[in-house]
């Protein structure tokens, strides 16, 4: 091999955006002028130039080039060594290429930038801020975080105390800004504070200036400036609405209502009623009582307290005369209804029935019907819904001559009393008040 390649040493350290040179030493020992060409060839070939790039010998002479490393200062060369190679090539015998090898040592260095989103906020309860710390060096570097408050009227701290970064990433901490005192109605109220990044250093290294950065949170009022007068339009809304409900329009359906009583209507009301043979019907419609011949062992009892005598006058009908009539039935289970009649209407006089009393002592459970003998009943009650209930009627229920006014029960539940013996059948009472007048001949 007519061709020798040589470094004046074997490891160079190199600083980044400065310039390192190392003298590569170059001998032809063959016998005729050779030409060669040099390449770097590792991962400092990006950043690493050799001067000049081609050379020319005579046989037997040697000379010097330079091998120059500019890694740039930027994040994407980390810090650290790397090993490299220059390939010395032949022009005329290109087989007989050698690479001389050595080791460079990119220095660390650091730089930080940071911002902080956003530069000011507001809220009624607490600000939200983020600070972004950029690592614009070639080595993982540490940032203390810190804040100072420019006044004594709000708290700011960040969640991390401390970040630590990778060449060429951004770290974030999150800041807090919260009021010593609740701001319930006035002006907002402005805190200014200050976002401190510093970044720390190995011992023996010139410590970096902190990134200090500007901020503000604006403090509002948990009551809004709009809500008192909202209060206040809606009062006046209210007054204004129950003005016009008593003003116009009660006084309208009242005068509406006057207008529909007129002498027509009374009369076809009073003619509905004297049509009707049992007047005005009090409770839910049911279906007639069964018979108390099915309950052999049932008691019944009960008389009209006063009956009047017929007293016929010419012409016009008799006086009307107080009257009130009680009855008591007992029904066992199983079997029919049992039936008994409270009062009957002797020949020539009609019962004018106003008030009706049904009782339910001992808390019996099943079904009491009270009816005048006419289609419908005049009331059918559930006996679990009551003990003692009472019912008077504005326009009387008209009973005529020879009909009956019967209670009918029908037992599904014998009552227990309290602190009473339990009794053996279902016991409910009738009392009936009203007046009985002779019919007009």
């Amino acid at each position: 091999m007519s061709l020798t390649a040589s470094l004046d040493a074997s490891s160079v350290t190199a600083v980044p955006g400065e310039g390192t040179s190392l003298p590569l030493q170059i001998l032809n020992s063959g016998s005729t002028v050779e030409e060669y060409r040099f390449e770097v060839v590792g991962a400092c070939a990006a950043w690493t130039t050799v001067e000049p790039p081609v050379l020319s010998l005579y046989p037997g002479s040697s000379e010097a080039i330079s091998v120059t490393f500019a890694p740039p200062r930027d994040p994407s060369v980390p810090a650290g060594e790397t090993h490299f190679g220059v390939r010395v090539v032949p022009t005329s015998e290109q087989g007989d290429a050698v690479v001389p090898e050595g080791r460079v040592t990119v220095l660390p260095f650091a730089e930080v930038t940071a911002e902080l989103v956003p530069r000011s906020s507001h809220g009624a309860r607490r600000g939200a801020h983020q600070l972004a710390v950029d690592n614009r060096g070639n080595a993982p570097i540490a940032v203390r975080l810190d804040a100072r408050s420019g006044t004594e009227r709000a708290r700011i701290s960040f969640t991390e105390p401390e970040l630590r970064i990778e060449p060429g990433h951004a770290g974030f901490g999150k800041l807090r800004v919260r009021p010593a005192k609740r701001l319930w109605r006035g002006t907002p109220v402005t805190h200014p504070f200050q976002a401190v990044a510093t970044p720390a250093v190995p011992e023996g290294e010139e410590p970096l200036e902190p990134v200090v950065l500007d901020g503000s949170y604006q403090q509002e009022a948990i009551l809004p400036r709009w809500l008192p007068r909202a209060l206040i339009l809606a009062a006046v809304l209210i007054i204004a609405l129950v003005g016009l409900w008593y003003g116009l329009l009660r006084p309208a359906v009242k005068s509406a209502a006057r207008e529909a009583i007129t002498p027509e209507a009374v009369a076809s009301a009073a003619a509905e009623e004297s049509k009707s043979p049992n007047g005005k019907e009090s409770g839910g419609a049911a279906s007639g009582g069964r018979s108390g011949e099915n309950g052999s062992d049932a008691g019944v009892s009960g008389q009209p307290s006063a009956s009047p005598s017929p007293s016929p006058s010419a012409g016009a009908a008799g006086p009307a005369e107080p009257t009130s009539a009680h009855v008591q039935v007992r029904d066992s289970l199983g079997g029919g209804a049992n039936t008994g009649t409270a009062l009957q209407v002797p020949s020539g006089h009609t019962f004018r029935l106003t008030d009706i009393v049904v009782q339910n002592p001992q808390g019996d459970a099943g079904t009491i019907t009270v009816s005048s003998g006419q289609d419908s009943p005049i009331l059918r009650l559930a006996l679990e819904n009551f003990r003692d209930s009472d019912y008077h009627f504005v326009t009387p229920i008209l009973v005529p001559a020879g009909g009956k006014v019967t209670m009918t029960v029908d037992c599904r539940k014998v009552g227990k009393p309290v602190n009473a013996p339990a009794p053996s059948r279902c016991a409910e009472s009738l009392l009936l008040g009203g007046t009985m007048q002779a019919d007009g001949s």
